[in-house]
């Protein structure tokens, strides 16, 4: 074995938080390498997870809009579609996005290692390459950027032909007849909702009452509404009995409640666990929490102050672009560097449809809060844009303070949400009021202008002093006692 090889900073892993840690560190002019294990750079998001489940997702959507704007053609898909022919652009999109980061890590002068890293102690790392051979290397700070994988329980035999995993579900060939979902955050949301609209008949079953739970309820409650309108079905507050594949045609859920679903295929979609096992982290003074994730502080350093982790590997949010700033921020704070104001607000965007979008306070976190809020909505059927594009489910909610001029919040569902929440952004850290976004000009037709709407919504509820009660949430009472399935009281 040679001697060992010196860098200043080492990151093991390629994803987008091991590549800005990367990048980091190589413009404030230090030895950087980054460690991948497999053949190409990127990650999970970009050869498993986020960019081959939006690739089909757009295809989705096309069809979802060629069925609309030629509803006369009765346009179907056809029985047994391939799946691989709904993404026939992956293979291209995938190789322009791993160029893209090889050319940035070639122009930054980052070198690459492709081979299983693990530790020797907490300042030696050793590789293991693809020939079989080994070298050790050492560094000044190190960054582990691992990622995660999905998580299967032991009581559900995840198969990858019939009972599938978030990384092997799109193996599949063919798109299925019928599909159950077990989990109800990001990932199941995002592939329950997409193969609703390409026509699989898709149960979700969750212990949860609502999927993505941690986004604004009345957000989630419309998701809910548009994904049963497109022929899916919610389940919530259930507990799993026990999955099996009957052998010949079908996966069989058994719940704790009695209720049996039968599909041909599932995806286990319950969340994941940090890729740490194969690091040997004991070894460098490390462990795992109780829920397999490495610990850290607001900088993202570890018990071992040289060493930082980023991105899955510890937890939640566990999305692509918080990552990135997770591993610049690490690595601006192992180098002494001034990395800014640490962002209090950080968009969220959900690739779901329709699309949802978060950032700031939720209508419940404001009332906690403050005591209470003044809420403004906008519906995109009041937008002309959303008209022109038949946008029909989609919603941007303005939450304020309860004097009704202070932006606290923005939560939208719908196409474009992922974009449009940027505005909102930019407002809550800048302190806009309500009223700038009534004084201010949006171009016509945009969707944007539903910020104008919204923002006069709460202008006008503050002017006629309105209860900030959540109109939503009383409607939603008035319906469920009406149909017998809450009882009124007093």
């Amino acid at each position: 074995m040679n001697e060992p090889i010196h860098y200043d900073l080492l990151i093991i892993g390629s994803g987008p938080a091991g590549q800005k840690a990367a990048i980091q560190g190589a413009k404030a002019g230090k030895r950087v390498a980054i460690f991948e294990r497999e053949r190409g750079v990127g990650g999970n998001c970009v050869h498993q997870g986020t960019i081959p489940s939006k690739t089909l997702r757009e295809t989705a959507l096309h069809l979802a809009r060629l069925k609309q704007s030629a509803a006369a053609l009765n346009f179907q898909l056809p029985a047994g579609v391939e799946i691989a022919s709904m993404m026939g652009q992956l293979d291209h999109v995938v190789g322009a996005h791993v160029r893209y980061i090889d050319d940035q890590l070639t122009r930054n002068s980052v070198d690459r290692y492709h081979g299983r890293v693990s530790f020797l102690s907490d300042r030696v790392i050793q590789m293991l390459a693809i020939d079989g051979s080994r070298q050790n290397f050492t560094a000044d700070f190190i960054v582990i950027a691992t990622g995660s994988r999905p998580r299967s329980p032991e009581n559900i035999p995840v198969d990858h032909e019939h009972i599938l995993d978030s990384d092997s579900f799109l193996s599949m060939i063919y798109l299925p007849h019928s599909l159950t979902v077990l989990g109800g955050g990001v990932i199941a949301s995002e592939y329950a909702t997409m193969f609703a609209l390409l026509g699989v008949t898709v149960t979700m079953i969750d212990q949860s009452d609502r999927p993505v739970r941690f986004l604004d309820a009345e957000i989630t409650h419309q998701l809910t509404q548009s994904f049963e309108e497109h022929g899916g079905t919610y389940m919530g507050e259930q507990k799993i009995a026990e999955v099996t594949w009957d052998g010949l045609a079908k996966v069989v859920t058994r719940l704790e409640s009695g209720r049996i679903v039968s599909s041909d295929k599932m995806l286990v979609a319950l969340g994941r666990m940090a890729n740490v096992e194969d690091l040997h982290i004991e070894l460098a003074g490390l462990q795992s929490t109780p829920r397999g994730l490495l610990a850290v502080d607001e900088h993202c350093r570890t018990e071992i102050p040289h060493i930082y982790a980023v991105g899955d590997v510890i937890g939640p949010p566990a999305l692509a672009a918080t990552a990135m700033e997770q591993g610049r921020r690490a690595v601006c704070h192992a180098l002494g560097l001034d990395s800014g104001t640490a962002p209090e607000t950080i968009p969220m965007a959900i690739y779901t449809i329709p699309e949802l979008a978060s950032v700031g306070l939720s209508e419940a976190d404001a009332e906690a809060r403050h005591g209470s809020a003044i809420v403004g909505r906008a519906k995109f059927t009041e937008v002309a844009r959303g008209q022109i594009a038949g946008i029909t489910d989609g919603l941007l909610k303005m939450v304020s303070d309860p004097s009704g001029r202070q932006l606290l919040g923005v939560h939208i569902i719908g196409e474009g949400a992922a974009e449009l929440i940027h505005i909102g952004q930019i407002a809550i850290l800048n302190q806009a009021s309500i009223d700038s976004f009534v004084e201010n000009i949006f171009n016509f037709p945009t969707l944007a202008e539903a910020y104008r709407i919204a923002a006069l919504d709460i202008v006008r509820k503050r002017k006629q002093g309105l209860n900030p009660q959540s109109m939503w949430q009383a409607n939603a009472k008035a319906t469920a006692v009406a149909s017998g399935n809450l009882i009124p009281t007093a």
